[in-house]
């Protein structure tokens, strides 16, 4: 069965091969819980999904609305198994709970670039912020050069993040946008940094400007959210 942890995931995982991202909305912070307690006792009825899923996280959206759900998979073909056999039954429990979901999104990424965490940083994260961008219609093919450029921008400029912990580069596989995933110590940290000056992207740098006025980007969209449930595999599992 499955077994909860408060630890936020790993996103430097090796194994993780086929992240997804999905968005919910519920509408109001009661039905947020509801939706999280229902997600909870629907899974931890059951034995865990596959030994191909490494982890399941979700994220209570700040806006009092929002659930952020974040699947690690080993490969897209475990999900695509789960998702013809098992996953039906699950969201019709969930929805049954809770009616009047908005699945909002669900998304595959590859991971293709992170500002790792530094060595022996003992900060725990109380905040993640993702931002998602989008890029124009063609331009795909830029988005590994955008996001090296962002890290390069974000290693160079400490100073103006010195609440961030770490930020993780996803591209999407149908091409459309990329999906930072960034953990922050706190939101005080994360508003310092936004109201730094830069227009909330970054310090007023050569390596900022080539961001902001990047090629082929068409905007972005940042959301905040806090970790509240975390699941992963039983002994016998795939645990340990």
């Amino acid at each position: 069965m499955p077994r909860r942890t408060d630890t936020l995931p790993d996103l430097l995982r090796p194994e993780v091969r086929a992240p997804f991202f999905s968005t919910w909305r519920l509408g109001t912070p009661e039905r947020q819980r509801l939706a999280v307690d229902a997600f909870a006792a629907t899974w931890e009825r059951r034995p865990w999904p596959a030994r191909d899923l490494l982890s399941h996280h979700v994220y209570l959206g700040h806006d009092g609305s929002t659930l952020l759900h974040h699947a690690q998979w080993r490969s897209l073909a475990a999900y695509q198994g789960f998702a013809k056999t098992r996953r039906q039954e699950t969201v019709d429990e969930i929805d049954t709970a809770v009616p009047g979901i908005e699945r909002l999104t669900l998304h595959h990424y590859r991971r293709h670039h992170s500002l790792e965490r530094a060595a022996g940083d003992p900060r725990v994260p109380g905040l993640v912020v993702t931002v998602r961008i989008d890029f124009e219609p063609g331009a795909a093919e830029r988005r590994p050069d955008w996001m090296d450029t962002v890290v390069a921008a974000l290693a160079d400029d400490p100073a103006g993040h010195r609440g961030l912990i770490s930020a993780h580069f996803h591209a999407s596989d149908d091409g459309t946008h990329v999906l930072n995933y960034a953990e922050w110590e706190s939101d005080a940290a994360y508003d310092a940094a936004i109201a730094a000056p830069g227009e909330g992207i970054g310090s007023p740098s050569a390596a900022w400007e080539r961001v902001r006025t990047y090629p082929g980007v068409k905007g972005f969209t940042g959301e905040r959210f806090r970790h509240v449930l975390g699941l992963v595999p039983g002994v016998g599992e795939g645990g340990v």
